[in-house]
């Protein structure tokens, strides 16, 4: 596996949803109370990836074993990161959830509108510094990396390049998720700008793109099962989302897309978990984050998640981590820099909004 300085990565295809009126519950009565009456709940908000469509993700055996262990129910809401972090910020003065995950760099930006406040997990002096917050704000729970995928029985042979991506024979066949509302659409741009050289040259790439790009998506795990069916021969994702969802999708391949003539790249998307300020549970919040980072929890992300631990001690050897680590070989892995992009990250995605016409 390579190494790196800022790990990521990103979520559910399906799951307890948020309704526009209030939550509907993994499980449990929603009014759970213990003997001195304070509600037995956490609320997590999430990006999707680590959910699973049959009830079998990381999220779904993790949160059932909290929940039996502490009593507490877990609500979970999911969308983008993007979309999670605003429905937070609109919240703000009716705080409802109690811990947010997104991938960077919108835990950045959650930080960033005062939405967190610190604590640091148990386990988290395990997480190794670019990992998570010095002023422990949030912390990875799961790490991940960028990828691609593509439809293997209709396009045996990944593309190697940005450029082939170019070619007439992906016209309505290729599509990412949006910048700036999906975290793995934000690292689209993130991974452009560094292939190419700058914000300018990536923009003149993603404006050719465009011809042959479907449109927007809110929300990048509804691009694997596109891919699947072979609506789609080439989308966007993460390797720990697509890893898991190949389990039950045979016809999905992860590749990893290098400029002409370079290395094929990927930079770390963890999972990043943050407290929220002021939030309706705070210690049950604290709670669970103490227990993502738990060893139990930690050795089934690779197992049944299909990610990376985030925890540098934790070292699985079951099949999904060596097949992983072979995925990965080859893969020259950048960081980037976080703190540029969150100062930045508006103006990036005006940039490519103007580009692409979108």
């Amino acid at each position: 596996m390579p190494s790196n300085k800022h790990t990521r990565l990103t979520a559910a295809v399906t799951g307890c949803l948020a309704l526009t009126t209030g939550l509907t519950a993994c499980g449990g009565s929603s009014n759970a109370a213990d003997s001195k009456g304070a509600e037995k709940v956490v609320t997590v908000y999430s990006a999707d990836g680590l959910k699973g469509d049959k009830g079998d993700g990381w999220y779904d055996k993790v949160f059932a074993a909290f929940t039996k262990k502490t009593g507490i129910e877990v609500k979970y809401v999911e969308g983008g990161s993007g979309e999670m972090v605003q429905r937070a910020v609109r919240e703000k003065s009716n705080t409802q959830a109690d811990v947010l995950i997104t991938l960077p760099p919108f835990i950045q930006q959650a930080d960033g509108k005062g939405l967190l406040q610190a604590y640091k997990p148990q386990g988290s002096d395990q997480v190794k510094g670019g990992d998570k917050a010095t002023d422990g704000k949030w912390t990875s729970v799961v790490n991940n990396y960028f990828g691609f995928v593509h439809n293997k029985k209709e396009l045996p042979e990944a593309p190697k390049t940005w450029e082939e991506l170019l070619d007439g024979r992906f016209k309505g066949k290729l599509q990412y998720s949006t910048p700036g509302v999906a975290g793995d659409g934000t690292a689209v741009l993130i991974k452009a700008m560094h292939d190419f050289g700058g914000k300018e040259p990536a923009m003149e790439y993603l404006k050719k793109l465009q011809a042959n790009n479907v449109g927007p998506s809110s929300s990048t795990s509804k691009l694997a099962p596109k891919t699947e069916k072979g609506e789609l021969l080439v989308a966007n994702g993460d390797v720990q989302m697509n890893f898991a969802q190949s389990k039950s999708m045979p016809n999905l391949g992860i590749w990893f897309p290098a400029k002409d003539g370079g290395k094929p790249t990927s930079f770390a998307l963890p999972y990043a978990a943050g407290l929220v300020d002021k939030a309706p549970h705070t210690e049950n919040g604290k709670k669970l984050l103490d227990y993502l980072l738990g060893e139990d929890a930690q050795k089934l992300v690779s197992e049944v998640g299909g990610g990376f631990p985030a925890r540098s001690d934790v070292k699985p050897t079951d099949a999904n981590a060596v097949e992983l680590t072979k995925l990965m070989t080859g893969v020259e892995i950048f960081e980037p820099d976080w703190a540029d992009i969150d100062k930045n990250l508006t103006a990036y995605v005006d940039a490519w909004k103007s580009a692409t016409g979108s």
